[in-house]
């Protein structure tokens, strides 16, 4: 599919696949701003306000900013509300996955058999190895159908539900890298989601959209490192500020060392997440706690009130999990994170290496680099 800059060129089409905070979110500004607009979720309550008034109720507070106007919600139509995923696909040309990555597989099996030739599905965001198990399923599944999967690094919207079918949508970021696999194809990706978001900009390749994933370090540890002061308060501090003292923040520099070095060997010069400070937020330090520190875009955010949370159920399997197995194949020790893995499975009980991503589920067992490499850039095996 390569849309046209013709006047007359019909808009892309777009399933949103995931009607939580971020997927109602993408689905109002979407149709608010003309393009047709499909939502598709698992389970059925969720939809059930938005089918009974047709739409969403969107407070746009970014475009409240910039008019100088109170935020006020616009009711928003929306072409197609549906639990069948083959109702949800047909005739459209992009796919959004806004669900957590947990639900990736899941949305990967469900629509496996229902993708047509020219449809681009974009993981919102991929966490660490999203696009590989999800292309890893869809060839499982022997899905014939030309479609292009990307992912982006970040998702690109900050947002909350604030009642049934209204959603508030705070800022959108100004950049969003994200990358196809195979990674010659992301040029394609970037050109069909420029009509509706000029903010992306391409990745080099899925390697480093994933491992670039800086919510790996700052949310799991911090989370791990103050468990016994966000039940003792329900997470009544902020998370970003009293949550990371001096040595919490050296635990932190630790473990971002090893994602690091898990990129090298993968030859990705993957962003230290004092850098990433620095181009995102303009905060600087000597070392990661000054910069956290100085960092004003975290004054004021709370710590979660649960440690049974997406800060660990999401973040633990599917993005230290797959970090730790390719430091496991490539010979890279990563001792903080196995031991951040441990302590999460025996605070969850649960075994978030079972339930993680590794080599094995993404469909890199026993590839060399250079083979790797290869499938990533190009898509097929040596």
């Amino acid at each position: 599919m390569k849309p046209s800059s013709k006047a007359n060129q019909p808009r892309p089409r777009f399933c949103v696949l995931g009607a939580g905070h971020g997927g109602q979110a993408m689905a109002a500004d979407l149709a608010l701003r003309g393009f047709p607009v499909h939502l598709y979720n698992r389970s059925p309550e969720r939809l059930e306000p938005i089918k009974l008034q047709g739409g969403i109720e969107l407070v746009h507070m970014q475009t409240s900013l910039e008019t100088g106007r109170a935020g006020q919600a616009q009711f928003v139509p929306l072409e197609v509300v549906t639990t069948d995923m083959a109702q949800a696909l047909e005739g459209v040309d992009i796919l959004m996955v806004v669900v957590p990555a947990n639900g990736h597989r899941f949305m990967a099996e469900k629509c496996a058999e229902h993708l047509q030739d020219g449809q681009i599905v974009v993981l919102n965001p991929g966490r660490t190895g999203g696009a590989l198990e999800f292309v890893h399923i869809l060839n499982q599944r022997g899905v014939k159908a030309d479609v292009i999967v990307a992912e982006a690094q970040t998702f690109i919207h900050a947002s909350r539900c604030t009642n049934p079918a209204q959603v508030t949508l705070y800022r959108t970021k100004n950049n969003v890298p994200v990358a196809a696999l195979p990674a010659y194809r992301t040029p394609e990706v970037v050109q069909a989601l420029r009509p509706a978001y000029p903010q992306f900009v391409p990745g080099d390749n899925v390697l480093k959209t994933s491992l670039n994933n800086i919510g790996a370090i700052f949310h799991p540890a911090i989370m791990i490192m103050n468990t016994g002061r966000i039940e003792s308060t329900d997470g009544d501090f902020e998370y970003y500020v009293h949550g990371v003292t001096p040595s919490v923040a050296q635990l932190l520099e630790k473990l971002d060392a090893e994602r690091v070095a898990v990129s090298e060997a993968l030859g990705i010069r993957a962003m230290t997440a004092r850098e990433w400070l620095y181009v995102a937020y303009d905060a600087v330090g000597r070392n990661l706690f000054e910069a956290m520190r100085r960092n004003l875009g975290y004054k004021g955010i709370k710590a979660p009130a649960t440690i049974f949370h997406r800060y660990i159920t999401e973040d633990v399997p599917m993005s230290l999990v797959p970090m730790a197995s390719f430091g496991n194949m490539l010979g890279v020790p990563t001792p903080v994170i196995h031991s951040l893995i441990h302590i999460a499975s025996a605070l969850h009980g649960t075994d978030f290496w079972a339930h993680g991503r590794t080599v094995e589920t993404l469909g890199l067992q026993g590839m060399s680099v250079r083979e790797i490499r290869h499938f990533v850039l190009e898509g097929t095996r040596e």
